[in-house]
C-alpha cells in the first residue's frame, strides 16, 4: 500500500461522513463517553471497531502484542486507570484471536531478543495450564486453546488490580474474555466463570475494597 493512498482514503472518509451528518466531526470533538474498554492484539488483521461494529467514541481501545495485561506495563495500566476511573466504563474486555503470532512465538523454543520478556508472560500461561495443553495432540487445537487460556489469564490480571476490584464492588463493572475467529469472522464470548477460576487465589489478591 502506498502511503499517499492513506491521505486519499482520509479525504474520501471525511466526505462520506459529512454527507451523512454535516456535524459529524464537530460532534465528535465534544468528547467521548465509551461504555467499553477493549484490550486487544496489535495484529493488523484484527481491527477492534470493525469486528464489533461500533463507531468512534463508543469504545476505548488499547492494543499490544497478544493482548497482554502485565502489571508493570505502564502503558496498559495507564489506559486501564483512565478508562475505569475517569471514563467510568462499565465493561472491560480482553479479546484475543486465533492464529495469534505472539502466542505462536511463545510456543517456540527460540531466542527472540527484545521480545523474550514480553513472551515470557505467555509462556507462564502455558506453564500454569501445562497439564491441559500437553494433553492436546493436535498442534492447531493446542495453539487455539492457549489463545483462549491467555485471554483468561489476562482477565484474571485485570481483576487483580485495585481499579477493577473497586469498580466491581462500587458499580458492578464487568470483565469479559473474548476471542475473534479470523477464519470465520465470529466474535466468541468465552463465558469465563471467574468465580470458579479465582476461588482458590482471590484471597491473595483481594485489596480490601469494601
Amino acid at each position: 500500500m502506498e502511503i499517499q493512498k492513506v491521505f486519499e482514503n482520509n479525504k474520501k472518509w471525511i466526505s462520506e461522513k459529512l454527507d451523512v451528518n454535516p456535524d459529524y466531526f464537530s460532534d465528535l470533538s465534544k468528547g467521548q463517553n465509551p461504555d467499553i474498554l477493549y484490550i486487544g492484539c496489535s495484529d493488523s488483521r484484527v481491527t477492534a471497531e470493525d469486528l464489533m461494529g461500533v463507531s468512534p467514541g463508543e469504545v476505548f481501545v488499547h492494543r499490544n502484542i497478544a493482548n497482554m495485561v502485565i502489571s508493570i506495563d505502564l502503558n496498559v495500566m495507564s489506559v486501564l486507570n483512565y478508562a475505569v476511573n475517569y471514563l467510568h466504563v462499565n465493561h472491560v474486555v480482553v479479546c484475543g484471536h486465533y492464529f495469534c503470532g505472539g502466542v505462536k512465538a511463545a510456543m517456540q523454543s527460540e531466542d527472540l531478543g527484545v521480545l523474550n520478556p514480553w513472551l515470557r508472560n505467555i509462556r507462564d500461561v502455558y506453564r500454569i495450564h501445562k497439564k491441559e495443553l500437553n494433553a492436546i495432540e493436535d498442534e492447531t487445537e493446542k495453539y487455539n486453546r492457549l489463545v483462549e487460556l491467555n485471554v483468561q489469564e489476562q482477565c484474571v490480571n485485570l481483576i487483580k488490580t485495585a481499579e477493577v476490584q473497586k469498580a466491581i464492588k462500587d458499580r458492578g463493572l464487568q470483565v469479559h474474555g473474548w476471542v475473534f475467529d479470523i477464519q470465520s469472522g465470529k466474535l466468541i464470548d468465552l463465558k469465563i466463570d471467574f468465580e470458579e477460576v479465582l476461588k482458590n487465589i482471590m484471597e491473595i489478591y483481594d485489596l480490601g475494597h469494601e
